[in-house]
């Protein structure tokens, strides 16, 4: 055993005790962490416009900050932006996170002093607590690969902006330093085709150990360097011990991952985003990962169905249920207040809180009531995965309201390395496995309004290319894994040719 991997097992264990003691007393802990956000941006223009001298309470912090998306922020942001100091947060942040938005164009997500250093650490206890469980830890000694944005970053008003990946490789602690791949040169390749093939170039004959980054770009790295070296990536690295990703359900990738790798690889999933480090796979044996409650975030939770019902009840960690699917709430020390990330999580535990993404609160398909979440489908087609022992690239849902003939329909865009060419089968299968986990869509279906979900082959690259026509190809970017109209499915369609 290295110096190195014997001082991880040691940092680990110390680690993974402190986390057990927040964790064993989650409400002590998420309201110390409300109290704090409170007290130190009373003084904020946000704070003073929304008394947070007279907060004492949840309850008292629900009743004064509203539900906001960025839109509804916007107003405070575009100040952050223009250089002002102590409107949403004390003094300004080090960086904006700039993403793209649908409605708002570019958005610039505030990264400060005190939230950035919980964008790694996070990160990093997220391995610890793998090692910690399973004793390995020889995987410190070789290369580490993460599949990111460029590190390049521009200025504005002062402040450093770029993507979130791109700011989190310049925070690589220095004992990573010599392992960490690729080169900062490749890195900073915006051209992300190009970029993949100067990775492959830099990493195809070095002890590549862990390899990090959303599955469907992963993916594209796996099959160039099968295509360079002629041989399946577990050949090619034969030290590979360990995947971490995040952003999609990595369950529909699995089998396509171990026939690329040619055998299982233990993985790590995280639950990042630019407005906050939430979660972290700290078990491989239990379900879900578990929520960072002491991570300068408080978190409230809205019950899906009730979201868009006027002035919805908010909830606290210690008070939310299991298998529910909850809009997730954050309040955090960047200054995000009440604030709506979009995602929809359900609770796998409570002793620990562990979570699953179960969606988007805007990515559903509701067109005749059925209110179908991202979990759903993807718990179908793992099914069929496993059923038919399907390859599946990439697959979206959308539903098909007026078809040329017959009743209407939920069609599956399925790009996959082979399909058979009857998938009677395999879309009676998914459909069944869609009605058993949704009653509405059942009654649908039982009542004639629905009929048997359809399966639409696409060509190999459909994704890519989609992607590519978008500029949002590589780095964090994700198809949506289903939508309530056509734009998506319709372009897809179009590049079938």
């Amino acid at each position: 055993m290295s110096l190195k991997s014997f001082a991880a097992k040691i940092l680990a264990k110390r680690v993974k005790r402190g986390i057990d003691r927040w964790a064993q007393a989650p409400k002590q802990t998420q309201l110390a962490v409300l109290q704090n956000l409170v007290q130190t941006a009373k003084n904020t223009r946000f704070g003073m416009d929304h008394n947070f001298e007279a907060i004492q309470t949840p309850e008292d912090f629900a009743a004064q900050v509203p539900i906001r998306d960025y839109e509804a922020l916007r107003s405070y942001v575009d100040e952050v932006v223009a250089g002002k100091p102590d409107i949403l947060w004390p003094g300004k942040p080090l960086y904006f996170a700039k993403t793209s938005g649908t409605t708002s164009g570019a958005k610039y997500i505030p990264l400060t002093k005190e939230s950035m250093p919980e964008h790694i650490k996070a990160a990093r206890n997220a391995i610890l607590c793998y090692i910690a469980e399973t004793g390995n830890a020889d995987f410190v000694d070789g290369k580490m690969i993460f599949l990111q944005g460029s590190p390049e970053m521009d200025e504005k008003n002062g402040i450093k902006m770029g993507r979130l990946s791109g700011i989190v490789a310049h925070y690589v602690p220095s004992y990573l330093q010599k392992n960490r791949m690729p080169s900062w040169e490749t890195n900073c390749i915006e051209d992300w085709e190009t970029k993949v093939d100067a990775i492959v170039e830099e990493t195809i004959k070095e002890d590549m150990r862990v390899i990090s980054g959303i599955p469907s770009w992963v993916q594209m790295y796996f099959e160039r360097l099968i295509e360079q070296g002629a041989k399946p990536v577990g050949e090619l690295f034969p030290n590979f011990k360990l995947f971490i990703y995040g952003g999609v359900n990595f369950a529909p990738y699995k089998a396509r991952f171990e026939q690329l790798i040619g055998r299982s690889v233990p993985s790590i999933e995280l639950f990042p985003a630019s407005e906050g480090f939430f979660a972290f796979q700290d078990s491989q044996n239990e379900k879900g990962m578990l929520l960072l409650l002491d991570a300068g975030i408080y978190y409230e939770f809205v019950k899906a169905e009730d979201f868009f019902k006027d002035n919805p009840k908010r909830i606290p960690v210690w008070e939310v249920e299991l298998g529910v699917n909850y809009v997730m709430l954050i309040s955090t020390t960047a200054g995000m207040w009440g604030y709506n990330l979009g995602d929809t999580v359900q609770f796998t535990s409570l002793a620990p809180y562990r979570v699953i993404v179960s969606g988007r609160i805007k990515h559903f398909i509701s067109a005749f009531g059925e209110h179908v979440i991202g979990k759903e489908v993807e718990q179908a087609m793992k099914s069929a995965i496993d059923k038919f022992g399907l390859q599946i690239n990439e697959f979206t849902v959308a539903p098909q309201i007026n078809p040329e003939s017959g009743l209407p329909y939920h069609e599956w865009l399925v790009e996959a390395e082979s399909l058979p060419d009857d998938l009677s089968e395999i879309a009676a299968w998914i459909d069944r496995e869609m009605q058993a986990q949704n009653t509405y869509y059942l009654d649908l279906i039982e009542g004639s309004i629905l009929r048997t979900l359809v399966i639409s082959p696409l060509k190999p690259g459909s994704f890519k290319a989609h992607m590519k026509s978008k500029g949002k190809l590589g780095g964090q970017n994700k198809i949506p894994r289903l939508s309530n109209d056509r734009k998506i499915a319709d372009a897809l369609l179009s590049l079938q040719g």
